[in-house]
């Protein structure tokens, strides 16, 4: 994990805070800005709870005119500021500033136009994301990306770190399903992205703003595509033996030219914990169980549920169990969205992971995992996207007893650094935030941090928006490079100094 401290180091305000309280008030109405610490301590972090900040303020939009005027002020007078969703990020993106102003766009949150025909829909960034399906249902239609929290995330969210889900093979992560965003700038102005058009000339700035985690600019406005609903579709759960017979199973669908809607795996300590949970019907002496899913016209899905059946069984599957209906296809997706809290019943606390690999290497990284999990002596029940190779390993453990959250930390940190070894990435979805920031130094080299920090440089030059988050500094890496390289770690060898 990263150091939160040296967020606050960054960029003390140039203004006091009452100066600042008061220039705040004269655009925003007073429900919408507090600044007593009472109020303000529900913001004091997102879904990574690890580390809590107040504050300085905490400021509320009701619409675009005051996000733009409270972006103004803070330019003007040099105060950072730290975007925030609906507080369901994993990976420290929404930590406060202690000295900066916290942007809450919860009270945004309409749907400003659905239209059918155009399979379109224009969103506030406060819409939750399961909002946008149940509107668009009436016109049989729904949007796509699905991460595990779409009852509670908000499309404003899901832009900024650029979320999944169960669905995303099939159809993409969030930059796949959008069509436009409006975007407000550090100095306050408004800039417009993308169309309802199939391409647009000159760079693909809406690409860029996506997964920028807040520190290019504050979104407004969302258009994203709707699909027309699926007229069936059915899940295959398989168990298997070993885990390494479930990995290759993963890397055998999709070589087979199966694309399915889903492709989600979960080891046994995971439907250990969900089967309690949910009661779905895991086989609880599988060592790994994979859910399939096909979607399409009843002809469509059969020949895929067979083809998937069959590479599911010449893989080693020791059982293949079909929904009968969506009750039940529905009960088996419950399991593995219910992963996260079911875990958490367990155990007092539990760290959640974020990495991408290989799909031919994740029987490989299981095995690593395993092997660290006896080394940090902590339990370690695995979820993933495992068509697209992203994990979500939950490592259990208590804060109250000395030592298991830095074990955890730790466990966590080398779960990353794995990843990068077998040449995936040190997020799928849930971003960098400040939890992941020093494995960022282990992904990229000086010329590519470089080169971030100035893209950073072009849209907010002075660095106010969501300090110290996402791209570590070269003497950061520097330091954790050198750490690691003087603790014998094969992974750091070939780590620039800076």
């Amino acid at each position: 994990m990263g150091k939160p401290e040296s967020i606050d180091a960054l960029l003390p305000p140039l203004a006091g805070k009452a100066e600042l309280v008061r220039r705040l008030a004269a655009v925003l109405p007073p429900e919408c800005l507090f600044d007593a610490t009472e109020d303000m301590t529900p913001y004091e972090c997102d879904g990574l709870s690890a580390w809590r900040t107040v504050p300085l303020v905490v400021a509320l939009p009701q619409n675009e005119a005051q996000v733009a005027a409270v972006m103004k002020i803070c330019n003007e007078v040099r105060v950072p500021i730290v975007p925030r969703g609906a507080g369901t990020g994993l990976s420290g993106g929404a930590q406060p500033h202690s000295g900066g102003v916290t942007l809450g766009l919860s009270k945004m949150k309409s749907i400003l136009a659905l239209d059918p025909v155009a399979r379109t829909a224009r969103v506030q960034p406060g819409v939750r994301n399961l909002a946008i399906s149940e509107a668009a249902a009436r016109h049989g239609l729904y949007y796509a990306p699905d991460p595990s929290s779409q009852i509670a995330c908000s499309i404003g969210g899901n832009v900024a770190e650029n979320s999944g889900g169960v669905h995303c093979l099939k159809y993409g992560l969030t930059v796949h399903n959008l069509l436009a965003l409006r975007l407000v700038t550090i100095e306050g102005e408004i800039l417009e992205l993308g169309g309802e058009g199939l391409d647009a000339a000159g760079y693909d700035l809406m690409a860029l703003i996506t997964g920028s985690e807040g520190l290019l600019g504050i979104v407004t406005e969302i258009t994203v595509k709707l699909l027309p609903k699926p007229q069936l579709a059915r899940v295959v759960m398989a168990a298997f033996d070993s885990l390494e017979r479930a990995g290759e199973a993963v890397a055998n669908i999709i070589a087979a030219g199966i694309i399915p809607a889903g492709l989600e795996m979960m080891d046994q300590l995971a439907t250990g914990a969900v089967e309690q949970f949910v009661h779905a019907g895991y086989p609880l002496d599988a060592a790994a169980v994979i859910l399939c899913e096909s979607d399409g016209t009843p002809e469509e899905v059969a020949a895929e549920i067979e083809h998937m059946s069959q590479v599911l069984r010449d893989s080693g599957a020791t059982e293949c169990r079909l929904s009968r209906d969506d009750a039940e296809r529905l009960l088996f997706w419950s399991g593995r969205k219910a992963a996260f809290p079911a875990v958490g019943r367990l155990m007092p606390d539990y760290y959640c992971m974020d990495g991408t690999i290989p799909k031919r290497r994740l029987g490989e990284v299981l095995k690593g995992i395993a092997a660290l999990s006896q080394q940090f002596d902590l339990k370690c029940p695995n979820v993933f996207h495992a068509g697209d190779g992203n994990l979500h390993p939950l490592i259990m453990f208590d804060a109250n007893v000395p030592g298991q959250q830095e074990r955890a930390e730790e466990f966590g940190a080398r779960i990353l650094e794995l990843c990068v070894e077998v040449g995936g990435t040190i997020t799928g979805e849930h971003g960098v935030g400040i939890e992941k920031i020093n494995q960022m130094c282990v992904q990229f080299g000086t010329a590519e941090i470089e080169t971030f920090h100035a893209v950073k440089h072009a849209f907010d030059p002075v660095g106010l928006l969501n300090p110290g988050k996402a791209i570590p500094t070269l003497q950061r890496c520097a330091e954790y490079g050198a750490m690691h390289v003087s603790r014998g770690k094969e992974a750091f060898s070939d780590l620039p100094r800076f």
